[in-house]
C-alpha cells in the first residue's frame, strides 16, 4: 500500500472512535509482539552493552527493534527510522514523504532497574508531523494510541477510553522524568510554583509521561533536557489527538520530526485547557 493511499485511509471517517482499522490493530499488534519479547529478557538474567554514546543498550532493544522493523519492512514496506537503526544519511532521508519513526524499547535505564516504566513507541511521520502514534507499556499491559483527527485513546484490561479522562485536581500537575532530571527543569517548576502557587509533582519514566498529560493525570511536561525524535513522536500524537500541545520551549511552534540533527529541541507538553 503506497504511504499516500494509507494517510487517506488514516483520515476517512468512521463509525466509532475507537473502531480500529487494520493497519492501526497491526501496530497495536506488533507493539504488544515487542512487548512480550521484551518481557522475555526482563525476567532473565540479561547483560547490559554500552553504546557509542554511552547509553545503555539490551537484548531486548535490539529484539524489539528486529521484530517491528521486521514486520514493517514486510507489511507496510517504507522507510523505518529507529533508534536501533538509526544511521541513514540526512540526504537519504530527507525527501521521505512518509516513514515509521520508532523506538523499540524507549526507557532502558527503567528496564534496567526492572521499575516497569519501558515503553514500546512507534509513530508515523507524514512530511515532519505525526499522523498515528501507540505507545505500550509491556509491563502493566497497557495501551495508548492515536490517529489523526480521530482522537486518543487508553487501553487497559480489555477496556478502551477516550482521552483525556475526567479527573479534578486542586492544584496544577507538573509530570517529570523518572532518570533524567535537569536543573533547568527543577527551575522551571520553581517558577510554576511562583505564579500558580503550589504545584503537585509526578514522576515516570520514558514516553509515560506524554500519556500522563494525555489522560489529564498531569497538566504540564516540560522537557528541558535532551532527547531524540524516536522518543517524542507517539507520544506527541497521543497528546495532539487528546487536545494538548507539544511546543518547542522557544519558538512555541509544534515538534517537526526528520530534521537534519535528529535531537529535539527543548519542549513543553501541554494538557487539554492548560494555559501557562
Amino acid at each position: 500500500m503506497k504511504a499516500e493511499i494509507l494517510i487517506q485511509e488514516l483520515s476517512k471517517p468512521r463509525e466509532s472512535a475507537v473502531k480500529q482499522d487494520s493497519m492501526v490493530q497491526d501496530i497495536i499488534t506488533i507493539s504488544q509482539t515487542a512487548g512480550k519479547a521484551i518481557l522475555e529478557v526482563y525476567d532473565s538474567d540479561f547483560s547490559v552493552e554500552q553504546k557509542d554514546d554511552k547509553s545503555p543498550l539490551t537484548l531486548a532493544d535490539k529484539r524489539s527493534h528486529e521484530i517491528i522493523a521486521g514486520f514493517l519492512h514486510a507489511r507496510y514496506p517504507y522507510p523505518v527510522l529507529s533508534e536501533e537503526g538509526k544511521n541513514i544519511p540526512f540526504e537519504e532521508r530527507k525527501d521521505w514523504e512518509c516513514f515509521w519513526l520508532v523506538d523499540p524499547l524507549d526507557g532502558t535505564k527503567e528496564f534496567i532497574k526492572r521499575n516497569g516504566e519501558f515503553t514500546v513507541n512507534i509513530a508515523l511521520i507524514k512530511r515532519d508531523r505525526p499522523v498515528l502514534g501507540v505507545i505500550y507499556q509491556p509491563v502493566a499491559d497497557l495501551l495508548y494510541y492515536a490517529v489523526q483527527g480521530e482522537g486518543s485513546f487508553k487501553i487497559e484490561g480489555g477496556r478502551g477510553e477516550k482521552l483525556p479522562l475526567s479527573r479534578k485536581k486542586d492544584n496544577l500537575t507538573v509530570a517529570g522524568s523518572r532518570s533524567h532530571g535537569s536543573k533547568a527543569f527543577d527551575d522551571y517548576v520553581e517558577v510554576l510554583r511562583t505564579k500558580y502557587g503550589t504545584c503537585a509533582f509526578i514522576s515516570a519514566g520514558s514516553s509515560l509521561k506524554f500519556c500522563l498529560v494525555a489522560e489529564g493525570r498531569a497538566d504540564i511536561y516540560p522537557r528541558l533536557a535532551p532527547t531524540m525524535e524516536w522518543d517524542t513522536a507517539a507520544g506527541q500524537m497521543i497528546v495532539e489527538e487528546a487536545g494538548g500541545l507539544v511546543l518547542e520551549s522557544k519558538s512555541r511552534t509544534p515538534l517537526r520530526y526528520n530534521k537534519e540533527s535528529l535531537l529535539n529541541p527543548h519542549f513543553v507538553a501541554f494538557g487539554k485547557d492548560t494555559h501557562v
